[in-house]
Parts: C-alpha cells; structure tokens; sequence
C-alpha cells in the first residue's frame, strides 16, 4: 500500500493515517463502492472489497469506541459480534477488548436470539423510537443495551447524543445508504472514508446515501492505494459550535 495524496510514501502507517482527533467527538462513515458508484455487487458490499479494503476495515473497527449500522444492513451482510484480534491490544488500551455494535432499527425486525446479541463481548446497543413495537422494544431491552431516540422515528441527533453519554465518542459508521443519508442530513457526519473498487457493475445498486437529501461539503484529505484501489478520505471543516451541538 502507498500514500499518494497529500504526499508520496510507501506503506504508511494506516494507524496513524485513520487516528481519530483527540479534541472532540467524531463521526466517521466507511464505505466501498464500485468505480461506477454502485454500493454493492449482488446485494451485498463484500463483492467490492480487497485485501487493502478489509486491512482498512480491520484497522477502523480498532480505533473506533462503536459500530453503528442500520438494521437493513445488519440483517443483508449478517453482522456478528465483533472479535477480538491481539492486534488492536494497544489500540484499545484503556476500552474494552472490542468495540459494541450499536444497530438502529424503527422496525426492530432484529434477529434478538443471535449471535450479536447472545454472544457479543461487548454488548450490542440497539437504537429505536418511541413508535417501535412495544413488544419488541421489551425484548431488545432484555438482550442489549436499549436507546430510545425520537417518537415516530429514529432522531439521529438524539442517538448520537445517546451514545455520547456512554462515552462512546469515536463512531464509525458502515451504513446503510439510509441511515447515512439521514445522518448527512442532520449535519452529523465528520469524515467519510471511501474505498473505490477498479470495477464497473451497472445494474440498479444503492449509492452510499440514498435518501433524505443532504448536501454536505467535503475536503480531499488523503488518498491510500493498492492494486488499483483508491482509498480516500474526505473530512468536513465545522463550525465552531459544532461539538456543543452533538453533546
């Protein structure tokens, strides 16, 4: 792997290259698509990645104090609890072995009896709404750790807020579409991390937002590639109010 933007060097240190700010609350969104902006390839976004791209995934999961995904996502790529490698032993100093997945589902159509609430190291946060099933909403509450954020729907404000006050600071978001559209919306979203696979798919696949309409402008700030992969970062300059509003 080589650094080509900013500046050129080979086999950087990808630690350092995604370090999360230390001064304030980060949202960071991770995404693989296609060259021709396709999210997935057959219903799914492992179709897309590389040997680079799962290195980066690895290494975005380590730094990260949570997982957030939708509940779409969870159900199409069948998320499980996060393992633990004795490679992020320093990265993870002073936090717990791994980082918890934290699902947001209006619906909670949720798998409740798996793998990522019956075994997870870290216990998995279920985000909902007020106007989820009162029966559900019981039985998430049994098997995670449960936030209620808005009425009718998911305030992304609220759950982001929610998490917050657990401490969890640094969020690394894999989707879906939706859910990161609705947080580009709510002006949310700090950094966007976007692996682009060397590959043209057509078809009628998702964007990495599809949805409530945002326009949300970006900064290039790094580029990483390998094997013809691209691996750039785009961060987003705040307004000085910014963090107070998150909290």
């Amino acid at each position: 792997m080589r650094r080509i933007y900013p500046d050129i060097q080979d086999n950087p240190d990808i630690v350092q290259a995604y370090a999360y700010p230390d001064d304030r609350p980060w949202l960071r969104l991770n995404m693989v698509v296609s060259a021709d902006g396709a999210a997935w390839l057959d219903g799914r976004s492992g179709g897309l990645s590389s040997k680079g791209d799962k290195r980066i995934f690895q290494t975005l999961r380590g730094l990260a104090d949570v997982v957030v995904a939708g509940g779409a996502t969870v159900r199409k790529e069948g998320y499980g609890p996060v393992p633990p490698r004795a490679s992020w032993a320093e990265l993870r100093q002073g936090r717990p072995e791994v980082p918890p997945i934290a699902v947001i589902s209006r619906s909670l159509a949720l798998d409740l009896d798996g793998p990522l609430f019956t075994d997870a190291p870290s216990r998995t946060i279920v985000i909902t709404c007020e106007h989820a099933p009162l029966d559900r909403r019981r039985l998430a509450a049994q098997r995670s750790d449960l936030i209620v954020a808005g009425d009718e729907c998911v305030d992304m404000k609220l759950a982001v807020a929610g998490l917050h006050e657990r401490g969890l600071t640094r969020l690394l978001c894999e989707g879906g579409p939706r859910v990161n559209a609705q947080l580009s919306a709510c002006d949310l979203v700090d950094e966007l991390c976007l692996s682009i696979s060397p590959l043209l798919v057509g078809g009628d696949a998702a964007r990495i937002q599809n949805g409530e309409h945002a326009k949300v402008p970006l900064s290039l700030s790094q580029v990483l590639e390998e094997e013809g992969v691209l691996f750039c970062t785009y961060t987003r300059e705040r307004r000085d109010d910014r963090a107070d509003d998150a909290v």
